[in-house]
């Protein structure tokens, strides 16, 4: 094992990669053949795809596996929910550790061009109607991304607002049973709407929303710096840069890949 694989899947984050990853029979070769490629190996290049932009086909060879097993390897693991669910685990391992502070949380979308088209793709009204999609998140009050999703650039804001806060998944607590609803939202001007707070009221969820025409977002900064500074740190992950990936699952993938990060590195400082 490489010094590199180590680094960019060091023992810590493999151990919590291997309690999500679907279990495979290692079948042995008789009379020649290749071994299977390991996972952890595999799980390094894609973290290096991820971050780099690189395409699968520049993947340099210094990991071991050849670009179509790692992409083969991707592909499976996106069809299983890994990424997703290594989030899950991340989060789930903050929020013991009182990482997670739910006293303030904001939601924010980020569009970025999806060069090749494909799923979840559509005109992006602020792109002079280039295709393309767009990343929708919520973050705790420390911008550590809580519950995230993907559409197409023209779906309107306040749209992914209820399944955003639905798919926010129970968490653990440092103290009483699992959370998954925030005590006050933030959004800007995007999500003033009347059915929207009478939602968040309902559920629990104080709401803090600019009126249009009334109030300037630039009020709520101070809340929702966060979520914009979370945005940058997505775009910490190359591949978000622009969306080069058709398969509307395999761009969400490197979406919940590049937040298990943003936690895992909270996790590990």
């Amino acid at each position: 094992m490489t010094d590199l694989v180590k680094r960019l899947a060091p023992d810590e984050l493999w151990t919590l990669f291997r309690r999500v990853v679907p279990p495979t029979q290692v079948v042995r070769p008789q009379g020649g053949g290749r071994r299977r490629a390991g996972d952890r190996e595999c799980l390094a290049a894609i973290i290096f795809v991820a971050t780099s932009g690189c395409t699968w086909r520049q993947l340099p060879p210094v990991f071991g596996p050849a670009w179509p097993t790692v992409y083969r390897r991707f592909a499976q693991w996106s069809r299983a929910r890994v990424w997703a669910r290594l989030h899950r685990i991340v989060l789930d391992e903050l929020g013991p550790q009182g990482e997670l502070d739910w006293s303030r949380c904001a939601i924010d979308s980020v569009s970025v061009r999806a060069t090749k088209g494909g799923d979840l793709t559509g005109p992006n009204p602020t792109d002079r109607g280039k295709n393309g999609s767009k990343i929708h998140l919520i973050t705790d009050r420390n911008g550590l991304p809580l519950s995230l999703g993907i559409s197409g650039a023209n779906l309107h804001d306040s749209q992914a607002l209820k399944p955003l806060v639905r798919g926010i998944p129970p968490i653990r607590s440092r103290r009483g049973p699992r959370r998954r609803r925030p005590a006050r939202l933030h959004a800007d001007k995007g999500y003033d709407y009347d059915h929207l707070r009478k939602w968040l009221r309902k559920h629990g969820i104080r709401h803090r929303i600019a009126r249009k025409g009334i109030e300037s977002s630039a009020r709520l900064g101070w809340h929702r710096w966060v979520v914009e500074r979370t945005v940058s740190w997505l775009a910490g992950c190359r591949s978000l840069h622009r969306r080069y990936e058709r398969t509307a699952e395999h761009f969400l993938a490197f979406v919940g890949l590049a937040a298990a990060l943003i936690g895992y590195r909270r996790l590990a400082r």
